[in-house]
């Protein structure tokens, strides 16, 4: 994963069950994103882990695609990446515009960005901060 960067983090990781795989699903969802998202040719990808921090997932997937076509090939490839590795479909928004496409799979939440968008709400930064646990 040459170009994927993993932030500081707490080192307790707590399972869910609603993002268990299927029968049959061996691999991490965050080690079959991390592969998929570099084989896809996207740029500038951050993993943070956020166990501790939220409630919402276990780890947050920043990255991005040249261009909307770029965007929606890869969050489409993600999409079938964890299919063949035997989970559910993820939920998904923002995949008819493309600027912004959210993957949801309730484990991973993967922001994949047009460059432009990426800069104006640049996420990553409020995520990577180190911040109490989320009490909801």
């Amino acid at each position: 994963m040459g170009n994927a960067v993993m932030a500081s983090t707490p080192t307790t990781t707590a399972s869910r069950a609603d993002a268990a795989p299927k029968a049959g699903a061996q691999r991490p969802q965050i080690d079959i994103i991390l592969e998929t998202l570099e084989d896809a040719k996207a740029e500038d990808t951050i993993a943070i882990d956020i166990t501790g921090k939220s409630s919402l997932s276990d780890h947050m997937v920043v990255t991005t695609g040249r261009s909307n076509r770029h965007v929606a090939a890869i969050a489409d490839q993600l999409v079938k990446a964890l299919r063949d590795n035997g989970y559910d479909k993820p939920r998904m928004e923002g995949l008819a515009a493309a600027d912004w496409v959210l993957v949801d799979t309730s484990d991973v939440i993967v922001h994949i960005f047009r460059p432009e968008v990426r800069e104006f709400y640049n996420i990553e930064k409020m995520w990577a901060a180190e911040f109490g646990a989320d009490t909801h």
